[in-house]
């Protein structure tokens, strides 16, 4: 028999080796935040265009660094029309430069109709947020939101229209869990009690998971009412494809729909059109007239099942 010891290799022979100071393992990837799961679907929804019918005239304007007015009119035959006044406040905590709180922003019509949002980041992990919206004089939404953001992982609990007298409303729980850096895993529950559901309260339980490629984004969410699956692929600098299918069991309905933007930098566009199965076809563009701070947005929608088509064009100063 032969020299075990010798036919080993020494510590020295490895690379990397120094005598004298310990060896630590190798580092495991660090997992981001995930965000929100309101955000599950956003890099597939930012895409779609958002389509309006009538005229659209807003006009912004700056007071300072922290406040902000503007004045906008809408005319259209679908929805109610009008003058609204509103107004926006950047507070002075700063986290991030894309981070500033508190914000208030609000907006109101003649008739005393008003949509009040508040965003409030109390620390590094603890943000807050509210929406009211008030007609007729009467409070008719409400909904708050408390958001804990750790290293790898978001929980948020949502209350929506509370009223502990009548003992109604609707509370939200989210989670979104960073698995691997590509993989996110979540779960949501949401409880509602109303007299007008049979036992007067139901709970409602569904999963989600997204998958994040290095330029392609796959996101679903599934539960006992439906599913819901996002694939966003961009394909190049100028062009981002999304791919949406939304199931209802209850109703037995599922609508599959397709979108597209397309950037034009050079001209100051960009472009955005959407397919569905219902037949609905739709489009909006942007565009930025430079060098004076305008921008117009022309939106187009067309239903061939009910052969009805719908043109809106929107025209921001500021």
């Amino acid at each position: 028999m032969g020299n075990v010891h010798a036919s080993s290799s020494s510590p020295t022979d490895i690379p990397g080796f120094v005598p004298g100071v310990p060896q630590m393992p190798p580092d495991e990837p660090v997992l981001e935040n995930p965000g929100k799961m309101d955000d599950l679907h956003k890099k597939c929804k930012e895409i779609f265009p958002i389509n309006f019918e009538g005229a659209k005239i807003a006009v912004q304007k700056g007071l300072s660094n922290h406040f902000q007015v503007s004045h906008s009119l809408n005319m259209s035959s679908l929805t109610p029309s009008g003058y609204r006044f509103g107004a926006t406040y950047v507070g002075t905590q700063q986290y991030s430069p894309n981070e500033v709180f508190p914000v208030l922003v609000g907006d109101i019509d003649p008739s005393g109709n008003l949509n009040a949002n508040m965003y409030h980041k109390f620390t590094h992990q603890i943000a807050a947020s509210m929406q009211a919206q008030i007609q007729t004089q009467k409070l008719a939404a409400l909904q708050c939101s408390l958001d804990y953001k750790g290293k790898n992982f978001t929980s948020t609990l949502t209350v929506c229209n509370p009223d502990l007298v009548a003992g109604t409303g609707v509370i939200v729980g989210h989670y979104l869990q960073s698995v691997t850096k590509k993989v996110d895993l979540g779960a949501e529950i949401a409880y509602q009690r109303t007299p007008q559901l049979p036992g007067s309260q139901i709970a409602v339980t569904s999963l989600a998971a997204r998958y994040n490629g290095d330029d392609y984004t796959v996101s679903g969410t599934c539960g006992l009412s439906g599913f819901h699956l996002c694939y966003y692929q961009k394909a190049s600098a100028q062009l981002q494809l999304g791919v949406e299918l939304e199931t209802n069991f209850r109703v037995q309905e599922a609508v599959a729909s397709i979108g597209y933007q397309i950037d034009l930098p050079k001209a100051d566009m960009v472009f955005k059109g959407m397919l569905d199965s219902n037949w609905n076809v739709g489009a909006t563009l942007e565009k930025k007239l430079l060098p004076m701070p305008f921008s117009l947005t022309l939106s187009g929608m067309l239903n061939h099942q009910k052969n009805q088509f719908r043109l809106g064009i929107g025209f921001i100063i500021g």
